[in-house]
């Protein structure tokens, strides 16, 4: 009997780490329903764009591409096109109204049911109807025995270690679309951790949207996150630890000697401070203060020799005054940060910050960002110099004609800086892959970016 072909999605990632892990496990489920992912999306016969609704920025880039993936399907053999994600989420009824061009809209409880649904909508497609499939409020946390199919390289994956968030941030929507903070068990994810181990993943990136509150749901407060470490530490294998998204607010001494203990765990650290002025802290409901944040970061730099920080602010918060924005340039300069990202404040539908009084002009937030982006590239262009004749372990990303491409244990996939290696082909550089380890002797740098020979 004659085989049907299978099904052909393609899948379009938007947004965050967080967001490519859920675009995974979309198509894991529909991989075990025999369905095929497919790069070119015009082979596509299901189009799925997994969206951000986090920012003003983000909405714009999903409804951007939610269009010219109706286009996509328009002149490709696409018969359905499925938005998903926290868009949906977010805005379910909305969307209904707005998008005709859309055939369904996939909440984020019905992940683990994608395959499900889109057999249903192939099998009843009627024209011009879009359908809903949204089940209230976030509470879906997948396991390990969840089906993935990985869209990162095969040497590095992200690990969702909690969902949700229980912070009630000022600024921010997270909590209203991501519901409340849901840990993984912590067998479950080392369970994870040690499979991509044995299939040949070299770096793992835990997040969450707070990652130092991991576990505080399962044992009634008391974090897990040192116990995660140190039962990462004592798995076989030659592989590199990341903690992405870490919370200020939640920081202590166990934590800063775990991360100074664990050999396999990077030293860098990334954690949004968003400001530094108290009030402005206050009036985001950040849960720190100007002391406690200073103090910390004196504390982990002791505590961790040799630490790579990577934190990101917020300019333009409503009410910002000059004053403000210099007190938290001047802690800039100070603190030296090995990393840095500058959002721009947008006001965001039901929540607080949003209808504050002093909403501030577009160009003055522009001007903001420019000048303490300014500020942080000759601090990078230093701390980069500073680097010049160390020798420094480089995971290999890609080759190149004259040698290959890698980051640095303080370089995080897809946001840091890289190093450009030259010349290796002399040591036996055909020979080596993606994912390899490499000793790299740094000869010269750009603000972002090392250059480097292999030592060998």
């Amino acid at each position: 009997m004659r085989r049907m072909p299978a099904i052909k999605v393609g899948l379009i990632s938007l947004g965050c780490p967080k967001n490519l892990v859920d675009s995974e496990l979309m198509l894991g489920a529909l991989s075990r329903e025999g369905m095929e992912p497919v790069a070119d999306l015009r082979l596509a016969d299901v189009l799925i764009v997994n969206t951000c609704g986090f920012i003003e920025a983000a909405k714009k880039e999903s409804i951007e591409t939610i269009l010219r993936a109706a286009e996509i399907r328009g002149s490709g053999k696409g018969r359905i096109l499925i938005v998903a994600g926290c868009l949906p989420q977010r805005y379910p009824k909305q969307l209904l109204q707005e998008l005709p061009e859309v055939d369904a809209f996939v909440g984020l409880n019905e992940v683990p049911r994608i395959g499900a649904i889109v057999r249903d909508l192939l099998a009843r497609k009627k024209g011009g109807v879009s359908q809903l499939f949204w089940s209230g409020p976030a509470r879906y946390v997948p396991d390990y025995a969840a089906p993935r199919f990985r869209l990162t390289p095969r040497h590095f994956a992200y690990v969702r270690i909690a969902d949700g968030c229980n912070h009630a941030c000022s600024f921010c929507s997270l909590p209203r679309i991501r519901g409340s903070h849901r840990s993984r068990s912590l067998e479950d994810v080392l369970a994870e951790v040690r499979a991509m181990v044995s299939d040949g993943v070299r770096e793992i990136n835990l997040i969450a949207q707070d990652t130092t509150s991991y576990g505080k749901d399962l044992t009634g407060g008391r974090s897990l996150l040192g116990e995660l470490l140190r039962g990462m530490q004592r798995l076989d294998g030659d592989f590199w630890v990341r903690l992405l998204y870490t919370h200020p607010a939640h920081w202590g001494d166990e934590l800063i000697d775990t991360i100074a203990e664990c050999g396999k765990v990077c030293r860098y650290v990334d954690m949004p401070l968003q400001h530094i002025n108290d009030e402005i802290l206050r009036r985001m409901r950040r849960e720190t203060g100007s002391r406690q944040i200073r103090d910390l970061i004196g504390r982990i730099r002791c505590g961790i020799p040799g630490v790579a920080l990577r934190t990101a602010f917020i300019v333009g918060f409503p009410g910002e005054t000059e004053a403000q924005f210099a007190e938290l340039l001047e802690f800039v300069a100070a603190t030296r940060f090995d990393r840095l990202g500058v959002f721009i404040y947008s006001p965001e539908d039901n929540t607080v910050a949003g209808g504050m009084d002093g909403q501030l002009p577009s160009r003055v937030k522009q001007q903001r960002r420019r000048r303490i982006m300014a500020l942080q590239q000759q601090i990078s262009r230093k701390l980069q110099q500073a680097q010049v004749g160390r020798t420094l372990r480089v995971l290999v990303e890609k080759r190149t004609a004259r040698g290959f491409i890698g980051r640095t244990l303080a370089d995080a996939p897809e946001i840091d800086g890289r190093v450009r290696v030259r010349g290796a082909a002399r040591i036996g550089l055909p020979r080596m892959l993606r994912g390899e380890f490499a000793d790299v002797r740094i000869t010269g740098a750009t603000e972002y970016d090392l250059v480097g020979v292999c030592a060998g």
